[in-house]
């Protein structure tokens, strides 16, 4: 597979790369797509950037195909910090005769990539593209946790056999064939954007919904969530506006620039995680090139999570892990927790109700406050709904 048949050279005055560049700047550490004919070696690398010129099903937010060179301006004058990073830029891809075609054409690039075991980090274009994203799961044969960082759901309950586009794209997702999708978690929905039809579905499915404000009390509780994400996909709109004015659905309310950060640094340190897409980004309505500036930042806190990874998981549980048991006070039942005593994060597992001879329990990450909460003799509800997904 010639990967630069769907991709094509970074412009290189758009991102002003005849500034010259420190040595401990990331434009001279990343390995770019510069000119047809040269394209880069991927033999050793951990991370390739990714830009996606679609935006014809971006809803409210025309314009923001246009994105990734606009991040790359900033990206590439960002320091490389305290690591040794191996990135590519592959550069982008342009939209296609028809939307589906761009579908196919990242769906693809992120599957090759993956194979090679290389994260890609995808700069959209509209959030739809998380559909093409999702796609590249079934040439891994890979099960499917999502974790979507939105202000809403993008979830249409009334909607009948219309295109995939950003504002219901995860329809798409659920009904698609064969469905590799075993868990979708939201991190950040904002309660008067989505119907009291989208909260029940998802409590239906046993998918996992955070409001913002939940998660504002305690950032730290997105950590578990995000660690368990083999496939992320960020909206820009879920940062307030005027942290990032760029997006035409921007909204008073959201995440902080700093906190939207944090959120991908747990990004880039979770084992598990094979793909990020950052989508929405829309140059036509940022200010000095504010949001572009912070979605540099988001995915530089990405790369030093990546660089940060532990390598805990998956574990032999009966190796290098701290055991605690806890019994619930109703039926007597045993609750498995593991600690990891390279960072402290805990894990809960789960049995499958079928149990195989390869396949006894699964491992879901969870929190200090879970093993509290089994310990006062109650079921902690991320056990419950894991569960019921195994049934």
């Amino acid at each position: 597979m010639n990967l630069s048949d769907f991709l094509s050279p970074i412009n290189l005055e758009s991102i002003n790369t005849s500034l010259k560049f420190e040595p401990f700047h990331l434009g001279s550490v990343i390995t770019s797509f510069m000119e047809e004919g040269n394209f880069p070696d991927l033999e050793g690398m951990n991370l390739a950037l990714v830009g996606v010129e679609e935006d014809r099903l971006s809803i409210g937010n025309a314009g923001c195909a246009t994105a990734p060179d606009h991040v790359r301006k900033y990206l590439y004058k960002l320091t490389e910090g305290d690591f040794k990073a191996k990135i590519v830029d592959l550069g982008n891809i342009r939209a296609g005769q028809k939307v589906r075609d761009t579908y196919v054409a990242l769906r693809i690039v992120c599957e090759e990539l993956m194979k090679q075991n290389i994260v890609p980090i995808i700069i959209g274009g509209g959030q739809n593209l998380t559909y093409a994203q999702y796609l590249a799961y079934e040439g891994i044969e890979q099960r499917v946790d999502l974790v979507s960082i939105d202000n809403q759901f993008d979830l249409d309950t009334t909607a009948e056999d219309q295109e995939t586009n950003s504002k219901s794209y995860l329809n798409s997702i659920i009904l698609h064939e064969p469905n590799n999708l075993f868990n979708y978690s939201n991190i950040g929905y904002q309660t008067y954007f989505v119907s009291q039809d989208s909260l029940r579905l998802m409590d239906k499915l046993y998918f996992d919904t955070h409001r913002l404000g939940e998660i504002n009390q305690n950032l730290q509780d997105a950590e578990p969530i995000i660690r368990n994400a083999n496939m992320i996909s960020f909206d820009v709109s879920s940062i307030r506006q005027s942290d990032a004015p760029g997006n035409g659905n921007a909204s008073p309310n959201g995440f902080y620039g700093e906190q939207i950060c944090q959120l991908c640094r747990y990004a880039g340190m979770s084992d598990k995680l094979l793909s990020i897409g950052f989508y929405e980004v829309n140059p036509l309505f940022d200010k000095n090139g504010q949001t572009a500036h912070l979605l540099a930042q988001m995915i530089w806190c990405f790369i030093e999570g990546y660089y940060n990874r532990k390598q805990d998981y998956p574990f032999n549980p009966t190796e290098d892990m701290t055991k605690y048991r806890a019994f619930l006070t109703t039926d007597s039942h045993e609750v498995i927790f593991y600690k990891s005593p390279k960072t402290g994060r805990w894990w809960m597992q789960v049995p499958f109700p079928n149990k195989t001879k390869n396949e006894r329990f699964y491992l879901v990450p969870c929190s200090y406050n879970d093993y509290q909460i089994a310990s006062n003799g109650e079921m902690p509800d991320r056990w419950w709904r894991t569960y019921q997904k195994l049934i």
